[in-house]
């Protein structure tokens, strides 16, 4: 009798297993043993087959069987043989490959298109920003340069050698992840915008799947697993756009709530008498800390839709203001102080809500960190209720305005982590569905 796990429970080589002794699908065991193996080597290598065996209670025979398979598929590699100090025949170690294997994050914002290309191991291989007036452009001219960039990278990529497992797109805005469409994106003014859709009919090679998601809950994942706070199980990742919206991991998984629309904190009302937002609403909490706001305060002259010299890449519009501190501008000091005073003030409610003991500020809030963070924490601390408050710290991301794709990247490797089957590099085409990214993911170990 061959016993492997899968998913904690053992099956025998008939497919009989499971703590209810349910007849399995013998494809689906092999698929859920190829993973196990998988993650084990990315998370543990180099390891020997006899090492892989012992950590996932697969037998010898059985894992011989699925590395040989998983290095068909370009996944894992030999790297020479492995010393354990003992006498006699030295195992060989195996490693995660996957160097032939890209996966591609795009973003669409207010004022860029970004795309990042790694590897199956996470490396970067292609990274691109293009200031782009998506705001102004509208939905169809938007998915067009969308597709452009999608088109052009993906051709990178092949040139590289390199095969996409999947494309995520990030986009400010709630989705329905399972037709990969804009439900809403207040801050682009679009409606009901099918973006995998038109992607699907892009010039690119290949059956490749397409996913859509919000972009702060892809960049609260990349926070995650390799940002400033990662591994720290309750976090909140605040994106410092012209919108702001928010990623909420707790407890290890991102919170998406029923629909998947859970973390649109930019669109909590906060001000009763505030200025109308682009929701519809008035004195959302992004009218007092999105870059707009910033940007109004402390360079009039330069603010979003006004004058003949409007800068349209968030880049260059931080630039300027850095500037204009440097050379003490007083408007620019002021206008710092109070975005963080509201940044604060948002803060309490966030830590109120989820008591995280990270708030990650991303884009330009990580950019301004210094000022922004000392004047959120004083007013963060003046309105501590519970203590929670004084157990919670803000830490600037160092993901830069990549954050978003990067995690759509990462959701793409998620996924092949967790079928190997998808990916047929080497082997006979195999089919891999992406239903859209998921909105409750246990990322591996980081």
């Amino acid at each position: 009798m061959d016993h492997d796990r899968t998913d904690g429970h053992a099956t025998d080589s008939t497919g009989r297993g499971g703590s209810a002794g349910v007849p399995a699908d013998q494809a689906t065991v092999r698929r859920s043993n190829l993973a196990l193996v998988l993650r084990h080597v990315s998370a543990r290598g180099p390891c020997s087959r006899s090492a892989v065996a012992v950590a996932t209670g697969l037998n010898k025979t059985t894992v011989t069987s699925l590395v040989s398979e998983l290095q068909a598929r370009g996944l894992v590699k030999e790297m020479g043989p492995q010393y354990a100090g003992s006498v006699g025949r030295p195992g060989v170690a195996l490693g995660l490959d996957g160097s032939r294997v890209g996966a591609l994050g795009v973003e669409v914002n207010v004022d860029y298109i970004a795309a990042i290309a790694t590897d199956l191991a996470g490396r970067v291989l292609i990274d691109r920003r293009i200031g782009f007036d998506a705001m102004g452009s509208g939905p169809e001219r938007s998915l067009d340069e969308l597709a452009r960039m999608v088109e052009r990278t993906v051709a990178d990529l092949h040139r590289l050698g390199v095969t996409p497992a999947g494309i995520t797109v990030a986009v400010p805005g709630l989705i329905d992840t399972t037709t990969g469409t804009v439900v809403v994106a207040p801050n682009l003014g679009w409606r009901g915008v099918a973006v995998a859709d038109r992607l699907s009919r892009a010039n690119i090679a290949g059956d490749i799947p397409i996913a859509v998601a919000n972009d702060a809950n892809l960049a609260a994942l990349a926070e995650y697993t390799s940002g400033v706070a990662a591994g720290t199980s309750d976090l909140v990742y605040l994106t410092g756009e012209v919108g702001v919206g928010g990623g909420v991991i707790s407890g290890g998984r991102l919170l998406g709530g029923a629909d998947g629309f859970a973390g649109e904190v930019g669109h909590v009302m906060i001000d009763p008498s505030g200025e109308p937002c682009r929701c519809g609403g008035t004195g959302c909490w992004e009218t007092k800390v999105g870059l707009a706001a910033l940007v109004r305060m402390a360079t009039p002259d330069r603010a979003y839709g006004t004058g003949p010299q409007v800068v349209r890449d968030p880049e260059e519009r931080l630039a300027e203001i850095e500037q204009r501190r440097a050379e003490g501008d007083p408007r620019v000091d002021a206008a710092l102080a109070e975005v963080g005073r509201w940044l604060g003030i948002g803060a309490a409610m966030l830590v109120n809500l989820f008591n995280p003991r990270v708030i990650v500020l991303g884009g330009y809030f990580a950019r301004l960190a210094g000022p922004l963070i000392a004047a959120a924490q004083q007013e963060l601390a003046r309105l501590n209720m519970s203590g929670a408050a004084e157990r919670c710290r803000f830490a600037a991301s160092d993901l830069g305005f990549g954050a978003a794709s990067r995690g759509a990247a990462g959701v793409v490797v998620e996924r092949a982590l967790s079928d190997p089957t998808s990916i047929s590099i080497g082997m006979s085409p195999a089919i891999g569905v992406i239903e859209g990214a998921p909105m409750a993911w246990p990322p591996h170990s980081p």
